[in-house]
């Protein structure tokens, strides 16, 4: 029992030090307040001293008060600066435990003043006396407040003296202000305990009431870090999170997991063509349209861009994980509207499904990817499960591209050119040039193995770059024959592409007039309005357009007329059977026909054969390409090839 009153005891008149947030909290109140403290003890110590100065000894009435205010107006200054400058929990606690000790020490000091220079003065003096030490000891507490050990030094120390002192001074005439001293200070007491106790609660209510926020704020946190803004969607994390539990040593099930991963065809031409505002609206829709599309417990993300995935836990999550891709393939064929702007959008899907142990989260998905990008780089638009041999596949792809980089960093790539001749009169007129990579360190590669891998990395835009410079600059000084250049639908997507055409002839010297682009129908039919733009500034710099491969696709009259093409080339896939099909040879004489009633010219590819080259100048066709003529050659060979001799020669004999 006596050990847990001195434990009590000793708790009170201590500075606490468990709970850092109330010593904080405690040290910020307090610190503003001492400043106040001291200069209050300055001042009735000085007030005090000059009522006393002509009664008492200078040793009690100057040099004890003199003492007493230098001190105190030191720690004022002191505490003042302290108030202003931001300080340690550490040092708080040191601070405040110095003042707890200083209390104690002060006040038995400005008591055993009082009570020493009481005998010395005459009634109205021992009056003061009184009044400065009962104002001065209230003062303090008030001004201690928050501190509660030091409020209780200073009421043991000063006012149970006081009281104890004044209530047999001087006869007992100041025994009403001892007792009033008394109930006035347990009265304060109990007020600033109890004060303390609602100080203290809250802080604790404050500390309580951030925690709850933080704890609020770091679940909304995890929700967003979760959570893809634009669609709404889980994002990646979360997917990954969520393959994580269902894949490898943490699979909670023993259900297989499929993977279904898809990138949209078109987003980066919506971006380009009608901003990025309608892009994201495209996310939004699409994302929602997925979602709907989603069989039952199965997890859809946005990965980012323009790139999705889906995750299904099930028994036939292989079957459900194709019907899904083969849906969303199927819903893609049709525009989706956006405002009042239908787009059309395609999708590359790779599915990956394996048991919960064959792999783990990153592998299941990587694979997924894998199957994607082997739809990318075939045509597009599609849906491709992964098998190992995709693997190989990619990575002799992924050596390809890294080569390609090489090759165009040391020059290994040539342009060869291949004639066309004017039909009637067999003269050359044009040649087309075509890239080949003859001095690849591995080995000559042919441009249908190379061309694909350069149009899905994004290299065919600085390889149809330097197609079309190297070939105006060593076409330049051949008058009166026209270069043909094949762009690419990369290319033709790139909204800079207009001004790099004009920057390479301008610094080639090139003229415009003898520059013919050829394009393929199905980016003009995807994408209309970028199209008509880049068209008609070309044609406005003086240069040809031509539409290649036609009778391949479903070029309609529609877009011969908005386009206003130059020249249609007609696919050696059809004019090669036209001494062979009657029903391509009436296609091909229908499709000159229409195209001279557009004012159009046609060149005819893939010719072969005299007769061949014959049955195409009697349908009407103006050109002619193939290897009749010649095979592309380096320029100087193609001008005098085998063909162009002989009709040299017949026409000398």
């Amino acid at each position: 029992m006596k050990q847990r009153l001195s434990g009590k005891l000793k708790r009170l008149l201590s500075v606490p030090t468990n709970d850092v947030d109330l010593v904080r909290a405690q040290f910020q109140a307090f610190a503003k307040q001492i400043p106040l403290l001291y200069f209050i003890l300055a001042t009735n110590a000085m007030a005090v001293a000059f009522t006393f100065a002509k009664f008492g000894p200078p040793w009690i009435t100057l040099y004890v008060p003199t003492t007493l205010f230098v001190v105190c107006l030191v720690r004022g200054v002191t505490w003042w600066r302290i108030g202003r400058s931001k300080v340690p929990d550490a040092d708080a606690i040191r601070h405040m435990r110095r003042t707890n000790r200083l209390a104690f020490i002060i006040a038995i000091a400005y008591t055993a003043w009082g009570f020493a220079l009481f005998p010395y003065g005459d009634a109205y003096a021992q009056g003061q006396i009184v009044f400065f030490l009962a104002l001065t000891m209230i003062s303090c507490n008030f001004c201690l407040m928050h501190l509660r050990p030091a409020v209780l030094n200073v009421t043991f120390v000063g006012v149970v003296p006081f009281s104890i002192f004044f209530f047999f001074a001087d006869q007992g005439h100041f025994r009403a202000a001892a007792v009033n001293l008394a109930f006035v200070a347990f009265g304060m007491i109990t007020m600033l305990m109890s004060n303390y106790r609602d100080f203290a609660n809250l802080v604790a209510s404050r500390r309580s009431l951030i925690e709850k926020q933080m704890e609020t704020q770091s679940d909304e946190n995890l929700r967003l870090a979760n959570l893809d803004s634009l669609s709404g969607l889980p994002n990646r994390r979360a997917l990954m999170t969520a393959l994580s539990e269902r894949c490898g040593d943490r699979a909670k099930t023993g259900a297989p997991t499929a993977v279904v991963f898809i990138d949209l065809d078109g987003f980066k031409d919506v971006n380009d063509t009608y901003g990025h505002e309608t892009g994201d609206q495209l996310i939004a829709v699409v994302a929602q349209d997925f979602k709907r599309l989603l069989p039952g417990d199965a997890l859809l993300a946005r990965i980012g861009g323009d790139e999705f995935a889906a995750s299904i836990s099930a028994t036939d999550a292989l079957q459900l994980a194709h019907s899904f891709a083969s849906i969303v393939i199927e819903f893609l064929e049709r525009p989706i509207r956006i405002g009042e702007r239908p787009i059309q959008v395609g999708a590359s899907i790779g599915v990956a499904c394996a048991a919960p142990t064959e792999c783990s989260a990153d592998e299941l998905f990587r694979r997924a990817d894998t199957a994607m990008y082997h739809v990318k780089a075939n045509g597009k638009s599609g849906v491709k499960l992964y098998t190992p041999e995709l693997d190989a596949e990619r990575q002799k792809r992924q050596q390809i591209e890294d080569q390609l980089r090489r090759g165009l960093a040391e020059n290994e790539f040539d342009v060869v050119y291949q004639p066309i001749v004017d039909a009637g009169a067999r003269r050359i007129v044009a040649v087309e040039a075509l890239l080949r990579w003859p001095r690849r360190k591995e080995g000559a590669l042919s441009p249908d193995q190379f061309i694909p891998v350069a149009e899905a990395s994004g290299l065919i835009n600085p390889l149809g770059l330097f197609i079309l410079r190297r070939a105006c600059e060593e076409l330049r000084d051949i008058e009166g024959i026209r270069l043909n250049v094949n762009v690419s639908p990369a290319q033709f997507r790139d909204p800079d592409f207009e001004t790099q055409v004009t920057n390479i002839l301008s610094q080639t010297r090139f003229p415009a007039k003898r520059l013919e682009l050829e394009l393929t129908e199905g980016y003009l039919i995807d994408h209309p309005q970028r199209a008509t733009i880049a068209i008609s500034f070309l044609k406005a710099m003086g240069v040809s357009i031509a539409l290649d491969d036609f009778g391949t696709g479903y070029t309609s009259i529609a877009y011969l007329q908005q386009y206003g093409f130059n020249r249609i080339k007609i696919d050696k896939s059809l004019a090669g059977k036209i001494t062979t099909d009657r029903k391509a040879g009436v296609l091909v004489a229908g499709a000159v026909h229409l195209a001279n009633g557009l004012d159009m010219a046609v060149t005819a590819e893939g010719v072969e054969t005299e007769e061949q080259a014959a049955m195409l100048k009697l349908v009407g066709c103006n050109c002619l390409q193939g290897f009749l003529f010649s095979k592309p050659k380096p320029l100087c060979e193609a001008l005098r090839s085998e063909w162009m001799e002989e009709q040299r020669a017949a026409n000398v004999a």
